[in-house]
């Protein structure tokens, strides 16, 4: 696959190069994100898992308050940002040089977020459920990660249909990089939204074109770890699919992803690490 060229961002002066591809550590502030031990309400659990992520070679924590599998329930904003704030804030304070990301599609939250201490807003809307998020990440001139979804957290998985899924989202990432840019908003990265109003054969035709999106010359991030797409191939459970969350890992290296969202930090870092020294880019 032909690269189009470095990436980098900028986040909060600080430079990010992607000459390596990162892998991102999942936190969640919530009781009932799919996989259970990804889940921690409370700061001190969270500042123990964000220390043993980092010392597995997590580059990016991604911190989020409200559970967005397939029929979660609503969370009030306020309720969102009770379980978010106290987590980076911790988080932050014991890990002062550590890129943190927060998971939201709600721009109040994301705003609160970067002011507690988050370097990143990771919106799994693409700014489709908050017109204030394209304005927000402008003004505070922090990286931002658009991510694809059909419909919402509640509906997206009813039925999703596309004439041709790829093609769709590709046309959906360009009018919002357009949008995005004209605002300001450079420094963008690329989330397909595996599971995300896809069926399964929707999310292994997005993987196998995955270097597609390499035309925006932009980061993309994959986030298949334990999902549904890999359980319904395997028929197994999300506790059971670290061995096929690690299989799509490499073939999304292959395929271009400069970010992994994970579950498992050093399965992951292990799998860049050997997809590295065998194909280096």
């Amino acid at each position: 696959m032909k690269d189009t060229g470095k990436k980098i961002l900028v986040s909060k002066g600080r430079i990010v190069d992607f000459d390596f591809p990162m892998v991102m550590g999942v936190l969640n502030a919530t009781p009932d994100s799919f996989f259970e031990s990804s889940r921690d309400l409370s700061a001190q659990g969270a500042v123990d898992k964000a220390g043993a992520m980092i010392e597995e070679g997590a580059a990016i924590l991604d911190v989020g308050g409200y559970s967005s599998r397939p029929g979660a329930d609503d969370v009030s904003p306020q309720e969102e940002m009770d379980r978010v704030i106290p987590v980076l804030e911790a988080i932050r304070k014991s890990f002062p040089d550590d890129l943190i990301s927060v998971d939201t599609f709600r721009s109040d939250v994301a705003q609160s977020s970067v002011l507690a201490g988050a370097d990143i807003i990771n919106d799994i809307s693409g700014g489709d459920l908050d017109e204030k998020m394209f304005d927000t990440v402008a003004r505070l001139k922090v990286p931002y990660i658009l991510m694809h979804m059909q419909g919402n957290p509640k509906n997206m998985q009813v039925a999703p249909k596309y004439q041709n899924v790829v093609d769709e989202i590709i046309d959906g990432f360009s009018g919002k990089i357009q949008d995005l840019r004209k605002r300001g908003v450079h420094d963008i990265i690329l989330d397909p939204g595996f599971g995300f109003g896809k069926t399964v054969d929707h999310n292994y035709e997005i993987l196998r074109r995955l270097g597609e999106l390499e035309i925006f010359n932009s980061p993309i991030l994959a986030g298949v770890s334990r999902k549904s797409m890999i359980n319904k191939v395997l028929n197994t459970k999300a506790v059971e699919a670290l061995n096929g969350t690690t299989a799509l890992h490499v073939y999304c290296l292959e395929n271009g992803a400069s970010i992994l969202r994970v579950h498992d930090v050093k399965p992951a870092v292990e799998a860049v690490k050997i997809h590295k020294f065998v194909r280096p880019r």
